[in-house]
């Protein structure tokens, strides 16, 4: 009898303990991102110190795309509704133009208020090179970026990506199709 207590007390203790611990991000990969110089929709400089000590939920569009960027963006958007809805708190949002010669501040502030966007905890940014780009989301986020010779339509990828406080990526998701809102969500919480 009182090995079976014990085993019990034993069982309780580790579930309790293990509830306790940290949550982890499934499958998360730990790149970290090199500082950067941008700037913002409302034409101020921003960079990467902006975000330190905040989770951050990036993607790459670009305000002349005709096809995954509307789609994209208003996910993205249905993000920060829920993660305001949830109440998470220090959790910024954050997409780099992908077409900085055209995509203007004015630009991509006329292009996120068709979707109703926050930018208490939004931005989008421009104001850099487009090599520069095209290096930063490959050597960063592993992403192709390129503009062809021909043409105004930017190839690039559909991910979105969860960022930690200290500027390391944990995860990416489908920004486009089937968009795993509970997911993200839970990575989120995971990091707070």
């Amino acid at each position: 009898m009182k090995v079976r207590n014990w085993l019990v007390v034993v069982l309780l203790s580790t579930l309790i303990l293990s509830a306790c611990g940290k949550k982890e991000i499934k499958d998360a990969v730990n790149w970290p991102i090199k500082d950067f110089s941008a700037t913002s929709q409302a034409g101020k400089p921003f960079g990467l110190k902006d975000l330190k000590g905040k989770i951050w939920i990036s993607d790459f569009i670009f305000t002349s795309c005709v096809d995954i960027c509307p789609p994209m963006t208003a996910n993205m958007q249905k993000l920060q509704k829920k993660v305001k809805d949830e109440g998470l708190k220090n959790v910024e949002f954050v997409s780099f133009s992908v077409d900085p010669k055209v995509d203007t501040p004015q630009k991509l502030t006329e292009f996120a208020n068709q979707y109703q966007i926050d930018f208490k905890n939004w931005t989008f940014l421009t104001g850099y090179s487009q090599s520069f780009i095209e290096n930063f989301a490959l050597k960063n986020y592993k992403a192709l970026v390129k503009k062809p010779e021909e043409g105004n339509q930017v190839i690039h990828g559909t991910s979105i990506y969860l960022v930690d406080q200290d500027g390391n990526i944990k995860k990416s998701y489908n920004g486009f199709k089937e968009v795993p809102y509970d997911e993200i969500i839970n990575d989120i919480k995971a990091l707070q």
